[in-house]
């Protein structure tokens, strides 16, 4: 028992490694949003998701979730990838907080739940689809910002955008603090996995749970501090430095158009 507990969390660090992997080959590949500037990409999508959250009508949110697949399908981000991380994570917590407007809300009753005092009403049931395919659609498309974009691409977008210096330093000491942290577990895990012969009891392994589990925040503290001094070493000062510089071309333009003019006719259509 005690080398499967160990086994499935060397694999769960496997697995997120594995995921920021195919963030990386995703925003890599030739593709539609890949071709736009960075800057056009966030404006563009956070106009959407702006949209998004403004629109009322359940057919016009449809609408910009069906864009959003298309964009994704466009850019080589794959359905699948989309489904896993996405929108069976959405729907679940976005369900659980929606499903008791489907019986609290008044209304016409179109269903009465048998043997308890419940009726699903047409107005509760309008309003949970529209706070979940709206939480899915938003989340589609910062999903799919994230995955054509390269993580320096996009802090230098948002630096371009005049985002705060300070906002920018805690994003980037994040995402690799959070590598760090990943792999440093992961070797203690191994390490661990080495030195064990035969199965441990329940509570021996729950105890070994516990220490590992200190020394890491331990080990996270101290980490943190090295990669603040290591990048503030290298000369980071909340600017990104790219190889090229972000420089918008025509066909820039002609993209942060048409997601704009989407954005405001949806937002128009959907009042």
């Amino acid at each position: 028992m005690s080398q499967g507990f160990i086994e499935a969390t060397l694999r769960g660090f496997t697995a997120a490694i594995s995921k920021a992997l195919v963030s990386e080959t995703a925003a890599s590949q030739p593709g539609l949003l890949q071709t736009l500037d960075p800057r056009v990409r966030v404006l563009g999508l956070f106009t959407l998701v702006a949209a998004v959250v403004l629109s009322r009508r359940i057919s016009v949110i449809a609408g910009l979730f069906a864009i959003a697949v298309l964009m994704a399908t466009a850019s080589r981000v794959r359905v699948v990838v989309l489904a896993k991380r996405v929108w069976l994570i959405v729907l679940g917590f976005s369900g659980l907080i929606a499903l008791p407007a489907v019986f609290v809300t008044p209304g016409q009753p179109i269903f009465r739940m048998p043997w308890l005092p419940l009726a699903v009403t047409a107005q509760g049931l309008r309003g949970a689809t529209r706070l979940v395919l709206r939480a899915e659609t938003a989340a589609t498309l910062t999903t799919v910002l994230a995955l054509s974009t390269p993580w320096a691409h996009l802090l230098k977008a948002l630096r371009s955008l005049h985002l705060p210096a300070e906002v920018v330093t805690m994003l980037a000491m994040t995402h690799r603090y959070v590598f760090l942290l990943v792999e440093t577990a992961g070797q203690m895990f191994e390490s661990r996995q080495s030195r064990t012969v035969g199965a441990l009891p329940g509570r021996e392994q729950r105890r070994m749970a516990a220490r590992t589990a200190g020394v890491l925040l331990t080990k996270s503290i101290e980490l943190s501090h090295q990669v603040f001094l290591a990048m503030r070493s290298r000369g980071f000062r909340g600017e990104v430095p790219l190889l090229q510089d972000l420089r918008m071309k025509a066909h820039d333009y002609l993209g942060l158009m048409v997601l704009v003019l989407i954005a405001g006719v949806a937002v128009w259509i959907g009042r």
